[in-house]
C-alpha cells in the first residue's frame, strides 16, 4: 500500500473518532454543569470541558472568558479550531476523498451524508441545553455509523487494519485524558473524593463513555472512584477502557508486520504498554498517583503515534 493511502486512512479514522470523542466531552460536560447547580456548585465543568478536549489554550487565545455558549460553539463549529466537531469532519473528509478507492461504498457515503448535514446547523452560542445533548447524541450516532460501516464492509487487509490503529489510539487518548481531568480539574477543591457532587460527575463520566450501565453489570455496586477507574483502565471487556483499546492497537501492529514481513519499534512498544496494562493493579496505581500513571500513559500514547507516523512516512 501508499504510504500516502495508509496515511489518509489512519487520519480519516482518528478524525471521525476525535469528533465522537469532543460530542462526549461535552456533553458530559453539559450534564454536570445542569446537575451539580442543583447542589449549589461553583465548579468549573466548562473550563474542564475545554482541558479535556485539549482546546483550552485556543480558547483562551481567541475568545477569553470561558462562557457555556462559547465553549459549545468552538468545541462545535468553530473553523478556527482544529478539534471542533466541524473541523474534524471535514478533515475526515478531505483525508477521505483522498483515499476515496481504498474506501466502501457504505464508509463513503456515511461520511459525506454526515458532513452535508452538520454544515446545516447554526451557532449555538445561547443554544439551550436539550438542543445541545441532541446534537451531540447525533454526532455520536453519526460515528458509530461510520465504525459499523469500516467494521462490516471492508477487507481484512492493511487498509483495516491503518484505520483500527487510527481509531483505537484516538479512543485512548481520550479516556486517559477525561479521567485525568475528573481528578485535576472537575472536582471542586473544597470537595472530598465520594462526596455528593463527586459521585454526580463520576456518574457523567461514565455516562460519556456509554459505560454507566455496564458498570452496574459489572460491579453491582454503587459509583466508586477506584472501581471507575479500574473499569476504564485495567478492564479488558470494556470496549474504551486503556486494557481494551491496546489489545485492538497491539493485533493491528501485529496483522501490519505480517502483511509487510517485518516487526518495528512500534509493536515493541504496543507489546510493552499493554503489558502495563495486563499487570496493572488499581491500589498499587491509587497508591503512586493516578494522575502520575494517567500522564505516563497518554504520553506513551502519543510516542506510540509519532513511532507510527515515523514508520509508515504519515504527516499529520
Amino acid at each position: 500500500m501508499l504510504s500516502r493511502t495508509a496515511d489518509g486512512l489512519y487520519w480519516l479514522a482518528r478524525y471521525m473518532e476525535r469528533a465522537e470523542n469532543v460530542a462526549r466531552i461535552l456533553s458530559a460536560g453539559q450534564r454536570i454543569a445542569s446537575l451539580t447547580r442543583s447542589v449549589g456548585s461553583e465548579s468549573n465543568e466548562w473550563e474542564s470541558t475545554l482541558v479535556a478536549a485539549g482546546c483550552a489554550e485556543g480558547y483562551r487565545d481567541k475568545l477569553g472568558e470561558v462562557t457555556p455558549g462559547g465553549v459549545v460553539d468552538f468545541l462545535v463549529r468553530d473553523p478556527d479550531n482544529p478539534s471542533s466537531v466541524l473541523s474534524c469532519l471535514e478533515t475526515a473528509r478531505r483525508n477521505a476523498r483522498a483515499v476515496r478507492t481504498a474506501l466502501t461504498a457504505d464508509m463513503w457515503e456515511t461520511l459525506n451524508d454526515t458532513w452535508l448535514e452538520l454544515r446545516t446547523f447554526e451557532s449555538f452560542e445561547g443554544a439551550s441545553g436539550e438542543r445541545i445533548l441532541r446534537l451531540l447524541e447525533w454526532v455520536k450516532h453519526r460515528s458509530l455509523l461510520f465504525n459499523g460501516a469500516y467494521a462490516n464492509t471492508m477487507l481484512r487487509n492493511d487498509a483495516y487494519y491503518f484505520t483500527q490503529l487510527g481509531t483505537f489510539l484516538e479512543r485512548a487518548d481520550n479516556t486517559a485524558r477525561i479521567l485525568d481531568v475528573k481528578y485535576y480539574v472537575l472536582l471542586p477543591h473544597n470537595e472530598i473524593v465520594g462526596g455528593e457532587i463527586d459521585s454526580v460527575q463520576w456518574a457523567a463520566i461514565l455516562r460519556s463513555v456509554s459505560a454507566h450501565r455496564s458498570y452496574r453489570w459489572v460491579y453491582k455496586d454503587s459509583y466508586k472512584p477506584w472501581q471507575i477507574a479500574d473499569y476504564l483502565i485495567l478492564n479488558r471487556q470494556m470496549p474504551r477502557s486503556l486494557h481494551s483499546c491496546y489489545e485492538e492497537i497491539e493485533s493491528a501492529l501485529d496483522q501490519l508486520g505480517g502483511f509487510y514481513g517485518n516487526s518495528n519499534g512500534c509493536q515493541a512498544l504496543a507489546h510493552e504498554t499493554r503489558r502495563l496494562l495486563i499487570d496493572g493493579d488499581m491500589s498499587a496505581i491509587f497508591q503512586s498517583g493516578l494522575h502520575e500513571f494517567l500522564a505516563e500513559f497518554i504520553a506513551r500514547n502519543n510516542r506510540l503515534g509519532n513511532q507510527i507516523s515515523t514508520t509508515y512516512h504519515f504527516a499529520d
